[in-house]
């Protein structure tokens, strides 16, 4: 299953790369987020590796993202692999005027199990959803509480 999201963020992209690469950051726009651990000597790199646990409903869920490719200012390759899913996600980030940043996530899954293959073909537009609400929640948070402490 492949499909794209985008929102347009009202600030400039070096400004929207800084936040979205600090994991600290990331309590503030995943929704479901309990932790993360940094698995790699060089995080933030390609190749690095990082675990993350999310509380989905009544389900706790652990993921390992990995940084297949950065190459910023424009892209920001990840992957994220759990129990009978993998994606792959593609982010590319565009100035567009008045100091504004579009940022185009490129979503790949695949599945493996019964279940998760059922619930692909039956639901697929919940994933979709999901990867929305991440770009709208950080879209969210960069526009208010990322905006430096002197900035109105």
């Amino acid at each position: 299953m492949k499909y794209i999201n985008e929102v347009e963020i009202n600030f400039p992209r070096d400004r929207v790369l800084e936040l979205l690469d600090n994991p600290d950051n990331m309590k503030h726009w995943q929704p479901g987020l309990i932790s993360y651990e940094i698995l790699s000597e060089t995080p933030g790199s390609t190749g690095s590796k990082m675990k993350l646990r999310y509380k989905m409903g009544k389900r706790e869920i652990e993921m390992i993202e990995t940084m297949t490719n950065k190459d910023l200012p424009a892209q920001y390759d990840l992957t994220y692999q759990t129990r009978g899913v993998f994606n792959r996600v593609s982010n590319r980030f565009v100035t567009i005027p008045d100091q504004k940043t579009k940022w185009i996530a490129e979503n790949e899954f695949k599945f493996s199990g019964i279940m998760m293959k059922i619930f692909a073909i039956l639901m697929p537009f919940s994933f979709k959803k999901q990867s929305q609400l991440y770009l709208d929640k950080f879209k969210e948070f960069a526009e208010t509480a990322g905006k430096p402490r002197n900035q109105k």
